[in-house]
């Protein structure tokens, strides 16, 4: 009987050898695919109230990290918030530089453990944010009742600008001194036993007559607006 022929058995080197080129031919397609897990950024927003400005993006990062850049229409890209793994980036010490500006923002995704900008061999994906002029855009937050006083039937109301971060000669602005006229607060009030609203504008300071304000009971609430001047009405700030 003959005996059986096995194949042969192929020698150790052999085998690293052929484990070794396999490998490197599955890395370089998997290269050549994109199959990276880095993503783009999506749903880029603004978020700004009284100058604070925050860039927000979708989605929360798995292999990758983002860098966010920031530029004037006018100027080069700056980098801001370096391989992070967060979803926002704060931005308001470079908008309160020039609140009449219009600013752009994008951001850029990495590979976890990228050097990114420094020896990246290929070029990073990149989302541009909306324009965002902080003059125009920034939402002004609800302001304070500094101060009212009733006799008989007079009240007199005085609302507190807000401070800002925008600065001149290391002087922190408030609302007013950025807008100047071009702010105005609505003051709502109405007596405890009334459902509806009445309300006044003004600069700054009411002076209210009205016999409904003869109640004990007096509910106030402020908000803060910009007129419409389609920027003509900015004020350069020096």
């Amino acid at each position: 009987m003959a005996t059986p022929a096995w194949p042969p058995v192929p020698r150790p080197e052999t085998v690293v050898a052929r484990t070794l080129l396999l490998g490197w031919v599955f890395a370089q397609v998997a290269g050549a695919t994109g199959t990276t897990d880095t993503v783009a950024a999506y749903n880029l927003t603004w978020k700004s109230t009284n100058f604070k400005t925050i860039l927000e993006w979708q989605p929360k990062p798995i292999n990758h990290v983002y860098t966010v850049q920031i530029s004037t229409k006018s100027g080069d890209w700056k980098n801001k918030c370096f391989h992070i793994t967060d979803t926002e980036c704060d931005l308001t010490d470079e908008i309160v530089k020039d609140v009449n500006q219009t600013y752009l923002a994008r951001v850029l995704s990495y590979p976890a453990g990228d050097v990114g900008s420094a020896g990246s061999a290929a070029e990073p994906l990149f989302v541009n944010s909306p324009e965002f002029t902080p003059y125009l855009d920034t939402n002004l937050g609800q302001p304070t009742i500094k101060s009212f006083e009733q006799v008989q039937t007079k009240l007199n109301v005085t609302v507190q600008d807000a401070r800002t971060l925008v600065r001149i000669n290391d002087t922190f602005l408030s609302l007013r001194d950025i807008f100047g006229k071009d702010l105005i607060y609505t003051l709502y009030y109405w007596r405890a036993s009334s459902t509806g609203k009445k309300c006044s504008l003004s600069l700054e300071l009411w002076y209210l007559w009205s016999s409904s304000l003869s109640s004990s009971w007096l509910y106030l609430y402020t908000s803060a607006e910009r007129q419409e001047w389609g920027g003509a009405g900015r004020r350069p700030l020096h």
